[in-house]
């Protein structure tokens, strides 16, 4: 049948518009392919998952009764812990030694983390942990490296690049993508207690150029660097983690030294930096009464908006993410109400909150109630939404840098356990923290060449440790001496802890030895002073060397982590500084592997034996002592960190 005009006329403007349906269709299919995916996740999430994605969250132990003092490591999910992570979606995970029991369990836990997250619909999670080397190693069983403060004594930020190298592919291993390292700390106060041997040193541009190093060398494994802790804590007398330090100094003081380091890692790129809990009261002059002491304090970094918007974003031109450091410090848990630590924090400019992780929490229902309490402080405007969606915008943008936003699932295949069981603590990483930790001994003094130990056939050596749980390094020294051919024959090594009770027994077997290597190790000031209970050693340590020169004897002293006990012993023949010991009451196990331990008061105890040349120079200025053992102003020997 004849179609009429009309009907040709009204099919004809059907098909038109079914074409300009496909493709309008098609062109926004295609609109949509071309956005910047951060916009497109942005626009589906809810302002409980904009603000959990700011999140860390520290799945460290586990109690089955809420009402038990501890609980269980965990390291592996339940269904409960696995419905937790999934509901919760957060936007990173930390995780902590008790995580950690042996290459295979590890990635498969990281793995379990990463995929009740993105089941849940949203973008793969930072995996977090401190690996920074040395005194913090949190991957107990993997390469423990030297620390900060020798590997800067090398003078060759080729191995702080190399050691860096092999942290961050032990972590990518273990599906872990960041490592909250390194210090950036100045350690201008040697009586800081809790940064000292992390730091570099104690000049602002050596710290600067080794941390980039390291960041480089965290880079180059695709393993994202996070400096810490800005702006700057090497100046303090306190540990933020047991009360709220201070620093008095101004803008233009940090400005040239604490803020140089920081700037050389923002002009090179770095990613992630994480606040200090300290107040600048030059800086900061907003207070707050403490909701612990009830006195006046001033806001710390952390919740500071003219430390963190204003110097760290305006001044310095940072724009990565910022990182609170733990929450559950008491610098700051036990000063501010935990609205005011969500609110401050967030408004000042920290993107991402590390979550309490203390075992003494109930982190998983203390976390839910952070979060929903988050979610009500910026529905009710006292959390800037402005703030939050900058700092989800951040997030999102370097997930995307670094692949997380492609990811759908974490398959875990036998060559990637494997890979994690052989690589981690491998032999070849092993080898290289220990030829690293030879090039960073520093003989600070050498008088009557005392150094190395002109040990005979059939004579003795007594090592005398300063602290019990060094003295396993004794035995695995001499194990590896043996082993390299260095110890004569019928040569004997002879290991003694000083303690008040063994202090008499100590002394009587230095005069029978033939040799005594004395090894001290302070952790803090306090232990400088003999009238201390953590100085007691000292006293001894300096009535065994009399006794050697009364004999016609040297004595050598090795510094097994801060150097600045140097100053204790000003009759010593020769001193070797470490820098660095890590805790070891036995050997590691036979062979001298196993669980991680720290090269270098191996490598230190072995060079007095002739086995290595110290070539390390000395990072930073060690302090005389009075006559009270208290540090002064005047210098015993100076820097030489380049």
């Amino acid at each position: 049948m004849k179609q009429t005009a009309p009907i040709r006329r009204f099919k004809i403007l059907c098909l038109c518009l079914t074409l300009a349906l496909a493709l309008g269709a098609a062109g926004w299919f295609a609109w949509q392919a071309a956005r910047d995916p951060v916009d497109r996740i942005m626009e589906k999430m809810t302002l409980r998952d904009k603000l959990a994605q700011m999140m860390y969250f520290s799945p460290r132990t586990w109690k089955e009764d809420p009402t038990a003092e501890t609980g269980e490591n965990i390291i592996a999910l339940n269904d409960a812990q696995r419905q937790y992570i999934t509901e919760h979606r957060f936007g990173g995970i930390l995780l902590f030694g008790e995580n950690f029991a042996d290459a295979e369990q590890s990635l498969r836990l990281v793995a379990e983390l990463r995929n009740a997250t993105l089941e849940s619909g949203a973008p793969a999670p930072f995996i977090a942990t401190d690996q920074e080397g040395g005194l913090v190693t949190r991957v107990n069983f993997g390469t423990a490296g030297v620390g900060n403060m020798a590997l800067a004594a090398t003078g060759e930020p080729a191995c702080v690049r190399d050691m860096a190298k092999v942290y961050g592919e032990e972590l990518q291993l273990l599906g872990l993508n960041v490592d909250f390292a390194p210090v950036m700390d100045v350690n201008d106060n040697p009586a800081n207690p809790i940064i000292g041997v992390r730091s570099f040193g104690d000049v602002a541009e050596s710290v600067g150029r080794y941390g980039v190093a390291y960041m480089e060398g965290l880079k180059s494994t695709n393993t994202i660097a996070c400096v810490k802790h800005f702006p700057g804590h090497g100046n303090t007398d306190t540990d933020s983690h047991t009360g709220l330090p201070l620093v008095d100094r101004s803008h233009d003081e940090l400005a040239a030294n604490e803020l140089v380091p920081f700037k050389a890692a923002i002009d090179a790129g770095v990613d992630m930096v994480m606040t200090a809990h300290i107040q600048y009261p030059q800086v900061e002059t907003q207070t707050r009464i403490s909701v612990d002491s009830g006195e006046e304090i001033h806001l710390p970094a952390t919740m500071s908006r003219t430390i963190l918007t204003d110097i760290l974003r305006g001044e310095l031109g940072y724009e990565g993410v910022i990182v609170s450091d733990a929450l559950d410090m008491k610098a700051v848990w036990s000063n501010f109400t935990q609205d005011d630590i969500l609110s401050l924090c967030i408004n000042a400019g920290v993107n991402m909150l590390l979550l309490p992780s203390n075992a003494g929490f109930d982190v998983w229902t203390l976390s839910d109630e952070l979060l929903d309490r988050a979610v009500e402080l910026t529905e009710s405007g006292v959390i800037d939404r402005e703030r939050v969606d900058d700092s989800v915008r951040r997030i999102l943008t370097l997930k995307k840098k670094y692949g997380l936003l492609e990811q759908k699932s974490a398959p875990l295949t036998d060559a990637m356990v494997s890979a994690a069981v052989e690589g981690c603590g491998s032999e070849a990483h092993r080898r290289l923290a220990w030829d690293i930790a030879g090039k960073t001994l520093t003989l600070l003094r050498n008088e009557n060449n005392a150094f190395p130990l002109n040990v005979q056939a059939g004579e003795q050596t007594l090592i005398l440790f300063s602290a019990a749980t060094r003295a396993g390094a004794g035995e695995l020294s001499r194990k590896l001496l043996t082993d390299a051919g260095v110890l004569p024959d019928g040569a004997e090594i002879e290991s003694m802890v000083i303690e008040p009770g063994t202090a008499e027994a100590c002394e009587k077997a230095a005069k029978e030895a033939d040799h005594v290597l004395i090894v001290s190790r302070a952790w803090a000031v306090d232990c400088l002073d003999p009238k201390t209970e953590n100085g007691f050693p000292v006293g001894v340590i300096n009535r065994v060397i009399d006794d050697l020169h009364r004999r016609g004897k040297t004595a050598v002293v090795i510094s097994a982590q801060l150097p600045y006990d140097a100053a204790c012993y000003p009759e010593a023949d020769a001193i070797l500084l470490s820098y660095c010991s890590s805790v070891m009451k036995d050997m590691p196990n036979a062979s001298g592997t196993g669980s991680a331990w720290v090269p270098n008061l191996p490598a230190a105890i072995s060079a007095a034996f002739g086995m290595g040349e110290p070539t390390g120079r000395l990072p930073v200025k060690l302090p005389a002592l009075d006559r009270d053992f208290r540090l002064l102003s005047d210098i015993l020997y100076s820097g030489q960190a380049a």
